[in-house]
């Protein structure tokens, strides 16, 4: 069994994690370009330890966030992430996200995001831990199937959140639009601003109308090695205020 420790996230939330399920910088990149609002219904799918939740309720609190992975232990470490924050507006599932799970609200949800596999499978060295294979590559999903999942969970003008590597950026969109979701905003990201980008974050938004705006590179760090201001913001992020 994988040895497990609790990360804090804000003063209220605490994420259980362990060597097979953790997070890095691209949950809080991913979570931040998602923006959710108040009144947002939301779902992340491969939540794994449901970290990009997690930062949507510390940042932005939408309404309700549904956090789907096939890996029941992900999910189980979910389960006690919320039971020791107290937290009653993520809802756990363990479910494939190419079937759903029983009362999926289709066509009901504001924003679906995934942090899903980069490689396809096959693809690269592959990690002995079944988890990270299932985390990093199209082992048991591909972006078609994130993309579908998307589109039937989302309402007309909702919008999926993606982020990826380069080198898959056709891929993601020709998914996207194959399944009726129009790209309408992409991000890329770089290391440093020297640095070629390493990560993109698109949005689409199912039944858009073609155009897209590209927004200026997000830096991790600037050219003294410092993370950039932008970076400490998104790390540092807190609830909004009540309005």
């Amino acid at each position: 069994m994988a040895e497990k420790k609790f990360e804090k996230i804000s003063e209220k939330l605490s994420l259980a994690v362990s060597d097979e399920h953790s997070f890095g910088t691209d949950a809080f990149l991913l979570a931040s370009f998602s923006a959710p609002r108040r009144k947002d219904m939301v779902c992340d799918l491969g939540t794994g330890c449901g970290i990009i939740p997690f930062l949507m309720k510390k940042g932005f609190s939408p309404k309700l966030i549904y956090a789907v992975d096939i890996q029941e232990n992900a999910i189980n470490l979910l389960k006690e992430s919320i039971s020791v924050s107290g937290v009653d507006d993520i809802i756990p599932i363990c479910a494939d996200l190419k079937t759903l799970w029983e009362d999926a609200p289709i066509g009901k949800l504001d924003i679906v995001s995934c942090n899903p596999p980069y490689k396809v499978s096959g693809a690269g060295i592959e990690s002995e831990l079944t988890a990270h294979k299932i985390a990093r590559h199209e082992i048991l999903c591909n972006i078609d199937d994130v993309c579908k999942a998307g589109a039937k969970l989302l309402k007309f003008g909702g919008k999926l959140c993606i982020c990826n590597r380069p080198e898959r950026l056709s891929d993601v969109i020709f998914a996207m639009k194959n399944n009726g979701i129009e790209p309408k905003t992409i991000r890329f990201v770089s290391k440093t601003p020297s640095d070629a980008p390493w990560l993109f974050l698109i949005e689409g938004r199912k039944g858009g109308k073609p155009f897209m705006n590209v927004m200026k590179n997000l830096y991790i760090k600037d050219e003294n090695g410092n993370f950039s201001e932008e970076m400490m913001s998104i790390y540092e992020r807190e609830a909004r205020e009540e309005e």
